[in-house]
């Protein structure tokens, strides 16, 4: 179970780099300003920042429904600066200490409105990250504009930057592309607003007017981190992001000066389920995944010599032979090879191409290459 904790900067800094991972306060939050947290933790210690900071919304006098009713919108003193220069002092204190405990192929994620996104923008760009994406998370469930003179404010914008321009970051475009039903993941995700059982309330009262949607925060971290990788929160709120790293088995570390969302946080990562280790393996890209050859997937059991294969329209087959090439009329081959000349075509991908139908069911020989990639991690 996490716990809130005080650290001393003096204390945090370990001797070498291999004691940094020991240094640091994984599954804590820390309390009170964020800056000053941060400032304990040591240099090039974390693998992504996952940052949800005040908007500065210069909300004036409240807002209601036409019915009268009155709408909950942020007024809270976390919130409010005495001007844009206040707010870009604060931006460029919590940006540098980020900047420091990243390492080197960390990144950095921040979500915001259009009264702030553009003004941390600029800021973090002149500090020396660099923009990979802007993604719009347009919400599908919205609030409308009740005084009718806006257009609906139904997006916010999430920016995903590197340490620099030359710098290596983590993307999973594989596991991007899965979760997206094999088409590339655009950079407008659509999502709803955080309600029902996941929208945390006491005594029928919001605990925290910005609680972010869990399934943003899981497209984040599927997304550009790894199993075991630290995540840091600097703006923890209720702990939308601990409760994710634990259920995705990333490691969290998160900053929160409010005693009562702290609290929250805490109840809540506390009940979180991680997901089983099977299910945590994400598609690999082409380039990090472990090559294969076909015949692997014979020597193993998977496939039996004298199988049958065919392609998913079933115009052609192939026999698999004990070398784990294929003879079909004559043909004899690779995967690739016999299905290319089959089809007269310059290249032809095996994997995807041939099938097999075992117990009933007929798969993809991709599919058995990833139970077989599951089979020799474990």
């Amino acid at each position: 179970m996490g716990q809130v904790l005080t650290i001393d900067r003096a204390k945090a800094r370990p001797a070498n780099r291999r004691d940094v991972r020991a240094q640091l306060p994984l599954g804590q939050i820390l309390s009170g300003d964020c800056v000053a947290a941060m400032r304990g933790l040591p240099d090039a210690s974390v693998d992504l920042i996952f940052a949800d900071p005040p908007y500065n919304l210069q909300l004036g006098g409240d807002l209601n429904r036409p019915d009268g009713s009155h709408v909950d919108a942020v007024t809270n003193d976390w919130d409010r600066f005495d001007s844009f220069a206040v707010y870009d002092g604060f931006t460029r204190d919590w940006l540098a200490e980020a900047r420091r405990v990243l390492k080197p192929d960390g990144a950095l994620w921040v979500i915001g409105s259009y009264h702030n996104i553009f003004r941390v923008g600029a800021i973090l760009q002149d500090m020396g990250f660099w923009i990979l994406n802007d993604i719009v998370w347009r919400k599908s469930n919205p609030m409308p504009n009740f005084r009718g003179t806006r257009f609906t404010n139904a997006h916010e914008t999430l920016i995903w930057a590197s340490m620099g321009e030359k710098a290596k970051y983590h993307f999973n475009y594989r596991a991007m592309k899965t979760l997206n039903d094999e088409l590339q993941m655009r950079s407008d995700w659509v999502i709803p607003l955080c309600g029902g059982q996941e929208r945390l309330k006491k005594g029928g009262t919001k605990v925290h007017p910005t609680q972010k949607p869990e399934a943003l925060l899981y497209r984040v971290m599927l997304a550009t981190t790894e199993k075991g990788d630290v995540v840091l929160d600097p703006f923890f709120g209720t702990g939308t992001t601990g409760a994710v790293a634990k259920r995705l088995g990333r490691e969290w570390i998160g900053c929160e000066r409010d005693d009562t969302y702290r609290a929250a946080a805490l109840d809540r990562i506390e009940a979180a389920l991680p997901l089983d280790e099977s299910a945590l393996t994400t598609m690999q890209s082409r380039k990090d995944a472990p090559r294969v050859a076909f015949g692997a997937l014979v020597e193993a059991g998977m496939i039996e010599p004298g199988a049958i294969l065919f392609d998913r329209q079933r115009r052609w087959t192939a026999s698999v032979r004990a070398d784990g090439s294929l003879e079909s009329g004559g043909l004899t081959g690779s995967i690739h090879g016999v299905g290319k000349d089959l089809q007269g075509a310059p290249s032809c991908n095996g994997w995807t191409f041939w099938h097999i139908e075992q117990d009933g069911e007929v798969k993809a020989l991709d599919a058995l290459r990833q139970l077989f990639l599951l089979r020799i991690e474990d």
